[in-house]
């Protein structure tokens, strides 16, 4: 499956089908926004602030939508195919604990926003993407977006287990896309529910939408300790490494360091 988006008009020469933020993108640009591309993502950065500031102030007042939703907790436990047997063993690897249980709440948080909003998932594939997800964050060097060495990982994985190409794909496409502001439906569930369930753990983002107990129990079975700090710390390097990239434009222009600072997380 290939996402579909609007291609930026980047006055660069890019590949036809690159479309930004996919794996075929990041391949080709390291992650690099040209100007058109930052601003293709400013107004869905805006937009992001303008729904996290109301859907937390009815999180704050206990008058969120998900407070009267109910996801069953054995809907949240992981699959466990091969693909996502080895999607583990490769996330833990290669993840200190902090963001491997960064991970596994990754996977909870975006299956429950899939249960209470009606998007049906493929959830192996979920899964595998939220567990490598991270797995070049703390690893890459050179200037290139993080995505880049999580997809190489995630490749490897997906030829161990023989994943076909169009899941292999999605699979990409889900981890380059997954900290693009704006991910929706049209770039396919697997993609749309890890950058969401992403969001929840890393500044709060569709956390009204969840059952308080979703939150909870995430929390207890997968301990936070610390990850507003050691996130923070990843994403301002991360930053400071690809100075075009994406992790730039969140800092500069989503006050993502204040953002991780107040999500509704004690640490």
């Amino acid at each position: 499956m290939s996402s579909i988006a609007t291609h930026a008009s980047t006055g660069e020469c890019r590949p036809s089908t690159s479309v930004l933020g996919t794996a075929a993108w990041v391949q080709a640009t390291k992650g690099w926004l040209t100007p058109s591309e930052r601003r293709e993502l400013l107004r869905p950065l805006a937009a992001a602030h303008v729904r996290n500031l109301v859907g937390r102030t009815r999180l704050a007042l206990h008058l969120h939508p998900g407070r009267h939703t109910h996801v069953a907790p054995e809907q949240l436990d992981p699959p466990r195919t091969l693909l996502a047997r080895r999607a583990e063993e490769a996330a833990a690897r290669r993840l200190p604990p902090t963001l491997l249980h960064h991970s596994r709440r990754t996977y909870r948080y975006g299956r429950a926003l899939g249960i209470v909003t009606d998007i049906d998932v493929d959830q192996e594939l979920l899964y595998a993407a939220a567990m490598l997800h991270d797995t070049g964050l703390l690893t890459s060097t050179g200037d290139a977006d993080f995505t880049l060495a999580s997809t190489h990982v995630a490749r490897r994985v997906a030829d161990e287990v023989g994943l076909s190409q169009e899941a292999a794909t999605i699979v990409l496409d889900a981890i380059t896309l997954h900290h693009s502001p704006g991910v929706g439906p049209q770039h396919g569930p697997v993609a749309q529910l890890l950058s969401a369930g992403a969001a929840v753990d890393v500044i709060g983002l569709h956390a009204w939408q969840l059952p308080d107990d979703v939150l909870s129990d995430a929390v207890e079975l997968h301990p936070r300790e610390s990850f507003k700090d050691a996130f923070t710390q990843a994403f301002r390097s991360e930053a400071a490494r690809v100075p075009r990239g994406r992790a730039q434009l969140l800092h500069r222009y989503g006050a993502f360091a204040a953002a991780i600072r107040l999500a509704p997380f004690s640490e």
